[in-house]
């Protein structure tokens, strides 16, 4: 290689240490998290139908307001289901990551569901709260505490797979404000029996809703920082590029970017400016991959080298 410009590229394609790689998941592993999302998805919507039917002969807002939950908690998990099978889709020569991101728009999707059916109920049982009508607070009972046992198993079964994947986290989620959501809705039940207050059922809708809106609000703000292409929360950007520029063979590291494919799946590339003879830019460049990836919990590591003596006027070096 001449003194000029040197290009050179790391790759780094091994497992991140929170479980990703980088074809998102071992077959095995998503196999398993289907298993799991399809025995959630079936005690969610055979619940969800009685949900409604208990909350059209009670006369409880809380119940169908946790009814629309089981609902979305079904659009949900089937979506996330079909989300899984379409990233393991083989790709076209034209794209170049696969489905993967078909996960990350499921669970904007999601999200944005949580938060349109919590706004619609918020609203009903606003209006509610000054004209309540009578609930059968036994049925609610009832009802309600059915749905919370569902509700936890469901929660069991998605627990193992949240961790690794941000579809799954949201998936988990809904049920998650789901199972609050009964809660409530038993709470209500409660106080309408013992003391005839039909105002705590709306009053209980509200809240059901405000825990709704903050999951999926949280879940909204992190998918679209992926499609923002936002470094990852555990990456400061900063210390990567303090960390590179400390190696001795370094003198600058430029058009450094750190963003997410998928969940499990963190992408690095930058330019670095080294005054490293050729023979040893190998070297340098193995120790900057093993340090992004061990430090940084980076997976995918894209690093070019460029020799000092090269005259880069197309870019500034240190920025």
């Amino acid at each position: 290689m001449g003194h000029g410009h040197a290009h050179h590229h790391g790759h780094a394609h091994a497992p991140s240490n929170d479980g990703g790689a980088h074809d998102a998941e071992p077959a095995k592993g998503r196999g398993a998290q289907r298993t799991r999302l399809v025995i959630a998805l079936t005690v969610t919507g055979l619940y969800t139908i009685a949900e409604v039917v208990g909350g059209k002969l009670s006369g409880s807002l809380a119940l169908l307001a946790d009814a629309g939950h089981m609902l979305s908690d079904t659009a949900a998990l089937a979506l996330t289901v079909f989300a899984m099978w379409a990233a393991g889709r083989p790709a076209k020569a034209q794209q170049t990551y696969g489905f993967q991101r078909t996960e990350i728009l499921a669970a904007l999707v999601n999200g944005a569901a949580l938060l349109a059916i919590s706004g619609s109920i918020m609203l009903e049982a606003i209006g509610r709260i000054h004209a309540p009508t009578p609930v059968a607070p036994k049925l609610v009972l009832w009802v309600a505490a059915g749905g919370l046992v569902s509700n936890l198993v469901c929660l069991a079964v998605l627990s193992a797979g949240r961790a690794h994947s941000l579809n799954m986290r949201g998936a988990w989620l809904h049920v998650l404000s789901d199972a609050l959501g009964s809660v409530g809705a038993i709470v209500s039940g409660v106080l309408i029996a013992a003391f005839g207050w039909t105002w705590a059922d709306p009053v209980a809708s509200v809240f059901i809703s405000l825990l709704v809106m903050r999951s999926g609000w949280s879940l909204l703000s992190e998918t679209v920082g992926v499609l923002m292409e936002h470094a990852p929360e555990h990456v400061n950007v900063n210390d990567v590029r303090t960390a590179m520029i400390a190696q001795p063979a370094v003198d600058a590291v430029h058009d450094l970017h750190v963003w997410t494919i998928t969940s499990g799946l963190v992408c690095l590339s930058a330019h670095v400016v080294t005054h490293a003879d050729p023979e040893q830019q190998q070297e340098a460049l193995a120790v900057l991959t093993r340090l992004v990836r061990e430090q940084f919990r980076i997976d995918h590591v894209t690093i070019q080298l460029e020799h000092v003596s090269f005259p880069d006027e197309t870019c500034a070096r240190c920025d």
